[in-house]
């Protein structure tokens, strides 16, 4: 299946998303799970020793600062489902303002970060990854703060993994993510608006809503 960027984004207007098999298979195959993974604006939740770890790890965080350099993070592993293909959809997509990265810094060193496709106020999160000790967990605790300051109604996730329900991701059926996917689209939202994100400040608006 060849894909263009606007075949990609129809595919998640309608609540389905593309995968390879690995790194290696040229063809790709749309995924309709009859569970969603979806992360709650409300309600992630911050430990108190990621709390700590925010506040003392002297990481810095910025946006579409490295968003090839993301996408290779989330490659760099021995199972990934990013082939050349995607990898070049996604920064197609990128280049049209339509898919971002978070990134997490430690000096000039790009430790972890996370990204993912917007349409409207929804956006879905595609892959992350983490060369330090929770760097893909702050990674999550930025973006969900900033999803919420900027206006976004969902954060699709894909699958619920261990890891991420622990941080307070869910399931929902199909049905209902597909209702869900309808009024965020409709929606607006700025995934790169001036927004103020202190470790600090984060914490406190996370805790204040979990």
């Amino acid at each position: 299946m060849s894909l263009t960027p606007e075949l990609l984004l129809h595919g998640y207007s309608i609540g389905i998303f593309p995968m390879a098999e690995h790194r290696d298979d040229p063809e790709l195959f749309w995924v309709d799970p009859k569970f969603r993974g979806v992360f709650p604006l409300d309600g992630f939740h911050i430990s108190r020793s990621l709390a700590r770890r925010i506040r003392k790890s002297g990481y810095s965080i910025s946006i579409n600062s490295d968003f090839p350099g993301v996408v290779d993070g989330c490659a760099d592993r021995a199972d990934t489902w990013i082939n050349a293909e995607l990898r070049h959809l996604y920064q197609q997509l990128h280049l049209a303002g339509r898919a971002h990265s978070l990134e997490v810094w430690d000096e000039d060193a790009l430790v972890g970060g996370v990204y993912g496709v917007t349409l409207g106020a929804a956006f879905f999160g595609e892959s992350m990854f983490s060369r330090r000790k929770d760097a893909s967990k702050i990674a999550l605790a930025f973006l969900v703060d900033r999803l919420r300051q900027t206006g976004f109604r969902l954060f699709d996730t894909q699958f619920l993994t261990a890891h991420l329900a622990s941080l307070g991701a869910i399931e929902i059926p199909r049905t209902q993510y597909r209702n869900t996917l309808e009024e965020a689209i409709n929606a607006s939202a700025d995934f790169v608006a001036a927004v103020p994100q202190s470790p600090d400040a984060v914490i406190q608006r996370i805790t204040q809503t979990s």
